[in-house]
């Protein structure tokens, strides 16, 4: 265990405490919902990860998760759908309302599946 060093403010001692930095990943989507989630939802979670600096490299990998799983389902629903870039170049409107529906119901299952795992 690191030993902690003080500084005197005054008649108090005030702990030295230093911040890891942190790389420079924003959050995607996914990530900024799984925080809204774990703040609303499941607080005592949140406050674990957040006390164990754990939170922000927890949201960074749920959303990496997220995305990839997003983009692999994607590729299954268009193939088992039959939806080709043919389609698009021949009828966009239906090409476009069935990737509507797709990106629908993909993003509740990645919100099922990965935010309120």
């Amino acid at each position: 265990m690191s030993k902690i060093e003080y500084s005197r403010v005054g008649d108090y001692y005030i702990p030295n405490l230093k911040i890891k930095s942190r790389s420079k990943v924003s959050l995607g989507k996914y990530g900024r919902m799984r925080l809204n989630y774990l703040k609303e939802q499941e607080r005592a979670h949140h406050n674990a990860l957040l006390m164990n600096n754990k939170l922000y490299d927890h949201l960074i990998e749920i959303d990496k998760q997220a995305y990839e799983m997003h983009d692999r389902l994607v590729e299954q629903y268009k193939e088992k759908r039959g939806i080709t870039e043919e389609l698009k170049q021949t009828n966009q409107m239906e090409w476009v309302r069935q990737m509507n529906m797709i990106k629908g119901i993909i993003e509740q299952i990645v919100y099922d599946v990965l935010i309120i795992m």
